[in-house]
């Protein structure tokens, strides 16, 4: 397959090198909340440069330095990209059937992207001034791995979906070896992403196919996704610390296999648009069929709290923006043959709390996984506009779970939906979340060990401060 080279155009000096990160200034605008500290750079802008086709030797990419994505940029051939803390990539626009900007780190390729609170790696749209940016301006991060995943065909890989045919490098993703290492995302935002490619056929904020446990991603935030926030095609890797800010589908994404271990992440909906397939906390699936193909999709998920809308008739809506027919869904719907384990979790301002879905002659329906190796919902606090929990057998769920039905319970959490002066996810005084310590009996190591910090109590924060980082610090916008 014949590689493109990379391009790089370097502008005119701008200012001097500085030190100290700078701060954008606050602003309002149908497609920009209120921001929380966010960073601008970490060191003056002098110089810009534009990277295309592929990167196929060590690289780095510095924080003096605005990079613009000009298509789709493949990192292959085993090459480095790393990305200095503060450094700022913004995604160019596409047109119809041909992506935006967006950064695809290949199979055997890795990324090394290390930023700080105070100075994270942005990735974020190509218009200026702030304010103006808007979802689906840019494709989205990739990252390709070599762990195992499956198909609804039994395939044990695939091509990553929202990729044209006939890319200049492999977009291929999955395989055997379950550790397989493709680097380290700390302290990333990735903002305003998404493009689709046909019906069904997107890329994400950031999109993980067969991405093994080697890998490290901690403290990354996707805001204004126009697809999912996080999508996670089969794989093994482990995350900490994630947050997902107003994507137009769904928070977190698990597919193909996907069995990695997450702890402590935050959901919060856009309150102003809505999927045209419905717009959920989490949606996991088997696969697209629900075969009984292997690995099994089983998510491990502890410390989770996911926020709808604020009122009924907001989550009952069904002509949302941006398509006129836009909805909200579930907090959780698990469905298609998927497992799940679930635990210590908070998910309230949906329709529908949680969703495991039934059988049906052809697809096997994650109920029938509850309460087994494959099926495990304990310790969580669930609320539902209409019903907390959705299903039908048992009846209700086990007395370690909490359900309301009805208006979302003022005692759970402090103002969970204000984000002009957020205190979006902590407990109130006297809440249920506080009394509860961490439950792990139901998790398991899997293929890939993995230490579930302790907390104590529900929900997405606990003992690690990383509270402040959001309410006070530099990488998260709300």
């Amino acid at each position: 397959m014949k590689k493109q080279t990379l391009f790089v155009t370097i502008a005119a000096a701008l200012c001097a090198i500085g030190t100290a990160c700078q701060k954008d200034k606050q602003h309002k605008s149908p497609n920009r909340a209120v921001v929380a500290g966010t960073t601008a750079l970490c060191a003056d802008t002098v110089a810009t440069a534009t990277l295309s086709g592929v990167i196929s030797a060590n690289t780095t990419l510095f924080s003096n330095t605005v990079y613009y994505l000009s298509g789709l940029v493949y990192v292959s051939g085993g090459a480095t990209l790393t990305i200095q803390p503060g450094t700022i990539i913004r995604g160019l626009p596409g047109t119809t059937g041909v992506p935006g900007g967006g950064l695809i780190i290949t199979r055997g390729s890795k990324i090394d992207a290390q930023g700080t609170a105070s100075c994270p790696i942005v990735f974020t749209s190509y218009r200026q001034p702030a304010g103006t940016a808007e979802s689906g301006d840019w494709a989205g991060v990739i990252i390709l791995g070599s762990a195992p995943i499956h198909t609804e065909t039994g395939a044990t890989t695939a091509m990553i979906e929202g990729v044209p045919d006939n890319p200049p490098a492999s977009a291929e993703y999955g395989g055997s070896n379950a550790s397989d290492n493709s680097g380290i995302l700390t302290y990333v935002r990735i903002e305003y992403a998404g493009f689709e490619l046909s019906t069904d056929n997107e890329i994400n904020g950031l999109t993980l196919g067969g991405v093994g446990c080697g890998t490290t991603l901690e403290h990354i935030e996707v805001y204004k996704s126009k697809d999912d926030s996080f999508e996670f095609f089969g794989g093994t890797v482990n995350a900490k610390w994630l947050v997902s800010v107003d994507g137009l589908d769904d928070m977190f994404d698990f597919d193909f296999g996907y069995s990695g271990h997450i702890q402590y992440a935050l959901g919060l909906s856009d309150p102003n648009r809505a999927d045209k397939s419905q717009s959920n906390g989490i949606e996991s699936d088997n696969d697209k069929n629900g075969t009984t193909n292997t690995p099994q999709t089983l998510p491990e998920i502890a410390n989770l709290t996911i926020i709808g809308v604020s009122n009924a008739t907001l989550a009952q809506q069904t002509n949302l923006p941006p398509s006129g027919t836009g909805s909200y869904g579930r907090g959780a719907h698990f469905r298609r043959n998927s497992g799940y384990k679930l635990v210590n979790s908070i998910l309230l301002g949906f329709k529908w709390g949680v969703h495991l879905d039934n059988s049906s002659a052809s697809v096997p329906g994650s109920i029938n996984k509850l309460n087994t190796s494959e099926g495990c919902f304990e310790n969580n606090l669930v609320h539902g506009y209409l019903i907390a929990f959705n299903w039908a057998t048992p009846p209700s769920a086990s007395a370690s779970n909490t359900g309301v039905t009805g208006a979302v319970p003022a005692s759970w959490l402090n103002d969970p939906f204000n984000r002009t002066t957020p205190d979006f996810a902590l407990p109130a005084a006297g809440s249920p979340a506080l009394s509860s310590s961490f439950y792990s009996a139901c998790l398991g190591t899997g293929a890939c060990s993995f230490s579930f910090l302790s907390t104590d109590y529900k929900g997405a924060f606990g003992t690690t401060n990383w509270a402040t980082d959001i309410i006070d610090g530099g990488w998260v916008k709300y």
